[in-house]
């Protein structure tokens, strides 16, 4: 079901996506898996410009996990390939589309090309309104620990007592700090389950798992999941 047109005037502010089903696409294809996170980043192309239409203002990608170095190598340097390309590309073009980059999770495994990429899009994007965020090298148990050491360092360093911690605070020292929790988490392929990702983050969020895979991902299956949220009646606990 299509959103109508008074619908699609308050979308979710932020939505978060699990970018799943590239190898299953390729597989289903006879191609190599390459061939499908080829397929997967146009999917998210074309994703990140209707969220833009709608006026989303926070789109979050889970675009490789903490868990993915345990696949081949070839189809690891084939994602960091493509991502490189991105980039550059959206380096080159950042005055035309004026989005802001963000990278969630640890990105000290990248490649010093990548790194430099990564920093300096989010300082050339930083004042930009419409946000989009990379989850690269990232797990939510991983950012919990990470946040975690983060704040005990500074409870030695004297700058917190431990009694000081509360969520509010420790939200500060995750990745996604300063950034609201998503409403709205859709995850395509037909796979049910978090797969570790925005742990935190998603307490409240409403979750879609729709039964296509990322590459077939389209504006029209957008409109479906947000149109699936706004039947919900989110209580936060209450009654």
């Amino acid at each position: 079901m299509a959103l109508s047109e008074n619908e699609k005037i308050a979308p979710p502010q932020h939505i978060a996506i699990i970018m799943d089903g590239n190898g299953r696409w390729a597989k289903q294809r006879g191609l190599p898996r390459t061939a499908g996170h080829a397929a997967g980043a146009e999917a998210f192309r074309r994703i990140a410009n209707y969220c833009r239409t709608l006026g989303v203002r926070y789109l979050t990608v889970y675009a490789f996990s903490t868990e993915n170095w345990k696949r081949s190598q070839e189809e690891i340097a084939g994602i960091m390939r493509l991502l490189r390309r991105y980039l550059e590309e959206a380096l080159r073009d950042m005055e035309k589309n004026k989005v802001c980059f963000r990278f969630f999770g640890d990105l000290s495994k990248l490649s010093p090309e990548l790194q430099e990429l990564c920093a300096r899009a989010e300082t050339r994007s930083k004042d930009y309104d419409v946000q989009v965020n990379f989850c690269l090298n990232y797990g939510g148990r991983d950012e919990i620990v990470h946040a975690a050491r983060a704040f005990a360092a500074d409870v030695a360093a004297g700058k917190h007592a431990p009694e000081d911690l509360s969520e509010e605070l420790l939200s500060k020292y995750l990745y996604s700090r300063d950034v609201p929790d998503p409403e709205l988490i859709i995850r395509p392929s037909g796979e049910q389950r978090t797969s570790n990702f925005l742990l935190w983050q998603s307490a409240y969020s409403e979750y879609v798992f729709m039964n296509v895979l990322w590459p077939d991902f389209s504006p029209k299956h957008l409109d479906e999941a947000i149109a699936e949220y706004q039947r919900r009646n989110r209580r936060f606990g209450g009654a």
